[in-house]
């Protein structure tokens, strides 16, 4: 079982905001964001959100080698990973294949869970994916009760995306299922939040832009299965 990442399925705004950002457009850039592994929390569907969180289980650190093959054929030029143990953890074997030091950013952290938090019965998990949609269909105004609103979010989110455009051309995101996709739906210019409700995004899944935080950001891939290691 993996909460977190399911979003209601909905009629999203058809606008596209793009990220913030003071200067011109950038290089194109090709952003990979990853899930991290399998956790402890995951196999007990909990919605485990705050720092430090739980450690990858033994089937996610054999996601998290998986992913040096899977990538292989990529272009990496640098790893970003939030604050939560189980992005360092799953980043750690292709940081240390790509002879890469993995960079912390305060803002790449899953959606806080607030009142929700370690909660694994159904009416939360109803209740935090409800937010996601009402942010689409209500206003970004709305907060997870206990937790941040979908301004906040996207304030941070954009925020260390903008950073890691900026620094290099290919960067992994190792991050968070519910953010990933929640951020992805509303940034990708070519999909709509509706086209993107109903995509799994698994433990170890990937979703790749190409884009800048300027113009705006083209969703080219979306790998929702877990990778097995």
């Amino acid at each position: 079982a993996q909460p977190c990442c399911q979003m209601t399925r909905g009629s999203g705004r058809s606008s596209k905001r793009t990220s913030p950002a003071d200067s011109g457009a950038l290089r194109i850039v090709r952003l990979t964001l990853i899930r991290h592994g399998q956790t402890h929390s995951n196999v007990g569907r909990q919605l485990d959100t705050a720092a430090p969180g739980a450690d990858l289980t033994d089937l996610g650190r054999r996601q998290a080698a998986a992913l040096v093959s899977s990538l292989a054929e990529h272009d990496v030029d640098s790893i970003f990973v939030s604050k939560l143990v189980r992005t360092h953890q799953t980043a750690a074997p292709l940081a240390a294949h790509r002879g890469l030091v993995p960079v912390e950013l305060p803002g790449l952290h899953e959606i806080t869970a607030g009142d929700f938090e370690m909660r694994n019965d159904d009416e939360a998990m109803f209740a935090y994916i409800s937010t996601f949609q009402a942010w689409s269909l209500e206003g970004l105004h709305v907060a997870v009760p206990g937790g941040e609103s979908g301004e906040e979010f996207f304030a941070r989110f954009d925020a260390d995306l903008l950073r890691a455009a900026t620094e290099s051309a290919a960067p992994v995101i190792v991050s968070h299922g519910a953010a990933i996709r929640v951020w992805a739906a509303e940034r990708a210019m070519n999909v709509g939040v509706a086209e993107t409700a109903g995509r799994e995004l698994l433990n170890t899944g990937i979703v790749e832009l190409e884009g800048d935080p300027v113009d705006g950001w083209r969703l080219i891939r979306w790998q929702g299965e877990a990778l097995q290691g």
